[in-house]
């Protein structure tokens, strides 16, 4: 896996939530870790912009050879695209941010419950539990 889809698929290393027994769902403490977590994981992200930016910045060449270009183009034209993904997760990252804020962080946006947070330390912008992200993926292949 190439570091930028490391970057893409998962927040970078964190010490994961020790939950106390009893403990409230989305307590003020949990709310805190994820909320490190998705600002973490953003700013690795708009490092990684700033980082094409540049190199598409100093690597720009006109190069007489159309073969040279045509590899300079294909390699930007899949920088933009890994970007532009990055740039959709972003999105996702501002929108869990405002859950957070909220409330609404943490429970399923079709049932309600909670989403748990092991699966939301595996994917923190997870909206949907298990189940309901299980039926979604099965009604999708079933439509296309």
């Amino acid at each position: 896996m190439t570091e930028n889809a490391k970057a893409i698929a998962s927040p970078f290393s964190f010490k994961p939530y020790v939950e106390i027994e009893g403990e409230e769902y989305m307590n003020e403490a949990q709310l805190k870790h994820f909320e490190t977590i998705l600002n973490n994981w953003k700013s690795e992200l708009m490092k990684e912009v700033d980082r094409t930016v540049h190199h598409m910045q100093d690597d720009a060449a006109n190069f007489p050879d159309p073969n040279d270009r045509a590899t300079q183009e294909s390699e930007f034209s899949l920088e933009l695209r890994t970007r532009d993904r990055e740039r959709r997760l972003i999105k996702k990252i501002d929108d869990s941010l405002k859950e957070i804020e909220s409330g609404d962080y943490g429970f399923c946006e079709s049932c309600g419950i909670d989403i748990g947070i092991r699966r939301l330390e595996a994917r923190p912008t997870a909206s949907l539990c298990i189940d309901c992200k299980t039926l979604d993926e099965i009604r999708e292949k079933q439509m296309g």
